[in-house]
């Protein structure tokens, strides 16, 4: 009798401590890091609430890893909404004087994010148009998932 329980008290500590693992913001939504704040993701929040309903510790650690990595806030509008012609801004430069260092350093100048634009999830184009900026982009939204954009 003692063995059982002690076994069912084992089992079920196990299942809480990976159901506060799984519930953590940070390892469920990976590609949220580094938001500043929004709106709160009810389910992380609930997860993460249920880590200070059975253990105070880990349920206090997974809100601050959470809300210091952003991954508790929801994501912000789609990229849909971003791509409206209001809100694009031209920057003017010389392609033929230009290497990818230096357009990397345009972009962090006049956005102030920091961009690599040879890493493999970077897809760049060269574009002759606004109008061919907009089909790059529809061709491109399916599998903007994690990747980001460069144009030039």
């Amino acid at each position: 009798m003692v063995k059982t329980l002690g076994n069912t008290l084992r089992i079920f500590i196990c299942a809480v401590l990976t159901l506060q693992l799984v519930g953590c913001g940070t390892l469920m939504y990976p590609e949220r890091r580094g938001q500043r704040g929004g709106r709160l993701d009810v389910g992380v929040t609930i997860l993460d609430g249920i880590g200070l309903l059975f253990f105070i510790i880990p349920g206090v650690i997974a809100f601050a890893v959470d809300f210091s990595n952003g991954t508790i806030y929801l994501p912000e509008r789609g990229l849909r909404d971003h791509l409206s012609l209001n809100n694009l801004r031209a920057i003017k430069f010389n392609p033929k004087y230009t290497s990818m260092a230096s357009i990397e350093r345009i972009i962090k100048d006049q956005t102030g994010c920091e961009v690599k634009l040879d890493q493999d999830n970077v897809k760049v184009a060269k574009l002759r148009s606004l109008n061919d900026m907009m089909v790059q982009f529809a061709k491109a939204m399916p599998i903007t998932q994690n990747d980001r954009i460069a144009l030039l």
